[in-house]
Formats: C-alpha cells, sequence, structure tokens
C-alpha cells in the first residue's frame, strides 16, 4: 500500500505540472486581460499600456512568463494580484478558512442525511418512505442552486425574518460560534439539499444491487439478523461507487461553492475566484486552480486507498 501511494504520489508531480502549463494557456488566449478596466479610460495612453505590461510582466513571451511564475511559485512565492497588489497566499489564505467552515458543514451534513435515507429506501424498495424519499430527492437536484438559494432567502430572510440574508456575520459584532452558525444555515441549505439528492439517488441504486448478490442470501440463511446483514455485508459493498461520487466533491471543500458564494455574499474561495476572473487577475487565479487540482488528485488517491479497506479482493501490489 505505502509503495502504491508513493508511485502514485510522483505520478502527480508531472500531471499537476501539464495542468500549469494548460491553465496557463487558457488564461492566456482567455479575451480580456488585467488591463482591460483600464482600456476602457480615454486617458489611458499607450505608453501607460506599455508602463503597466512591464510591470506586471505582460511584455515578455507567454513561455517566459510560465517559466517565472513557476519558479517563484516552487519558492513558495504566488505573486502578487494585479488588481489589488496584495500577496496571492494572502488573499487565499483570507478566504480558505471562510469556505473551509462552509463547505465542511455542507459535507458533513449532506452525508448525516443522505446515508440513512438511500439505505432505508433500498432496504424497504418500493414502501410509502421510498416512493416520498425518491419524489423528494429527484426534485432537490432538479432544483437550480441560484434559484433555491433566492427562495431561501425571500422565505426565512424577508418573509418570516429568522435567518440573515447573507454574510458571515453580523457587520460591526464580535465573532461568535451563534451568528456563525445563523449565518451558515441558508447556504448550507441550498448546497445541501441539492447534494443529498444525488447521494441518496447513487446509495439507493447501489444497494439494491448488492442485496440482490448470493453473499446476501448465503448470510441470511446462516439466520444472520437483518440490522448485521445490511451493516456489514450490504452497505459495506454498496459503499464503493458511493466512495467515489463523495471523494470528487471534496475538492469542493477548498474550492468553494461559486453560485452559492456569489448568492448569500460568502466570503469565501468561489467569490475570490469569481471576482478574479472577472478582472483577469491570472496570480491569484493559478493558484486557486494548483489548489483545487491537488485536492482532485489526492481526493481520487484517498479513495483508491479506502476501496482496499471496503473490498478485500483489491490488491495495491
Amino acid at each position: 500500500m505505502g509503495r502504491y501511494v508513493l508511485r502514485r504520489l510522483i505520478q502527480a508531480i508531472p500531471l499537476l505540472l501539464g495542468i500549469t502549463v494548460i491553465a496557463f494557456a487558457i488564461l492566456k488566449v482567455t479575451p480580456g486581460g488585467p488591463l482591460a478596466a483600464y482600456e476602457a479610460n480615454p486617458d489611458f495612453s499607450f505608453a501607460d499600456q506599455q508602463r503597466l505590461e512591464h510591470a506586471l510582466g505582460l511584455d515578455q513571451p507567454v513561455p517566459v512568463q510560465y517559466a517565472q511564475w513557476l519558479i517563484r511559485f516552487f519558492a513558495g512565492d504566488w505573486g502578487y494580484s494585479f488588481a489589488t497588489s496584495q500577496p496571492v497566499l494572502s488573499m487565499i489564505g483570507q478566504r480558505l478558512p471562510n469556505t473551509l467552515w462552509l463547505m465542511s458543514t455542507v459535507y458533513i451534513v449532506t452525508l448525516l442525511i443522505a446515508l440513512p435515507i438511500g439505505v432505508l429506501t433500498a432496504v424497504k424498495q418500493y414502501s410509502w418512505f421510498d416512493h416520498i424519499a425518491t419524489g423528494a430527492t429527484f426534485a432537490a437536484f432538479s432544483m437550480p442552486t441560484f434559484w433555491l438559494g433566492l427562495l431561501l432567502i425571500v422565505t426565512f430572510g424577508l418573509t418570516f425574518r429568522l435567518l440573515p440574508l447573507g454574510g458571515m456575520l453580523a457587520p460591526g459584532a464580535p465573532f461568535t460560534v451563534g451568528d456563525l452558525a445563523r449565518h451558515l444555515i441558508l447556504p448550507v441549505a441550498t448546497i445541501s439539499l441539492v447534494q443529498v439528492g444525488v447521494y441518496v439517488r447513487f446509495l439507493r441504486a447501489s444497494m439494491l444491487e448488492t442485496t440482490s448478490q448470493d453473499y446476501m442470501r448465503t448470510a441470511r440463511s446462516k439466520g444472520l439478523r437483518e440490522g448485521v446483514i445490511i451493516s456489514r455485508h450490504a452497505l459495506k459493498n454498496a459503499a464503493i461507487p458511493f466512495v467515489t461520487v463523495a471523494a470528487l466533491d471534496l475538492p469542493e471543500l477548498f474550492g468553494g461553492a461559486l453560485v452559492t458564494e456569489q448568492i448569500f455574499g460568502w466570503p469565501g474561495m468561489g467569490r475570490l475566484f469569481y471576482d478574479s476572473a472577472l478582472r483577469s487577475d491570472y496570480p491569484v487565479l493559478m493558484g486557486i486552480l494548483v489548489i483545487g487540482a491537488t485536492v482532485v488528485i489526492v481526493a481520487n488517491l484517498m479513495a483508491d486507498v479506502i476501496y482496499g479497506f471496503l473490498d478485500p479482493r483489491i490488491r495495491y501490489s
């Protein structure tokens, strides 16, 4: 197992380099640029443009710009924002904890709700509970996130005035866990409701396939209790495709939820990425993309390792 993990980590290095090359090239050919806001100003002369391009290093050939960025990146210098002149690491460091608060809560709430519902809908197939849960989950993952978020704001923020409309904390108030929790409810509900629908459908389908296998009938013929059969045999094997889906959602813990953060004014990574994309802020975008790519690779590796614990037939030799 250790040798397999080490080999995968070594293979991830050229993969990450390839991702950075592609991301850098795409950003360079994207219409606009960091100077687009200045170019709209009639007083912005060609000499001003050349001066700014030289100051930002944009007058160099693209391969040279990439090489300089890569050398500084591995040295721990992620550059400075073209828009705010702040260090990229500082900007990400300010937003990342906020995203972790939001997305880790979403992840935990989603799993706590989806796991029991997914198992029960499979165990009680075609029962009244299965019909209600199936209809609710179809409705949940069919709803657009932006529409659901606005609906929750109108209902609980404007109509009943039970919860804050947005933000992370009350303006001017000191930090308290209760205040943070109240601001978390609506964005967490918006994302979790959609993800619960997806997770329940995956787990239900996987559980139904597992419960029809021969080893399940063998376990019942031995006189084992139904609860033991479901927990030790069915759920463990049905969790393999579910782990894949859950692992692929792990990068959202660090990348944030772009639409939801915009709707609720949550100061996280998704909102930072959106604002930086509008301004063509290359250093910030590259920093966020590298973090996202790294987390995707690590999440896939974690899923592969978990497969070995869930299914003893899987060997990493």
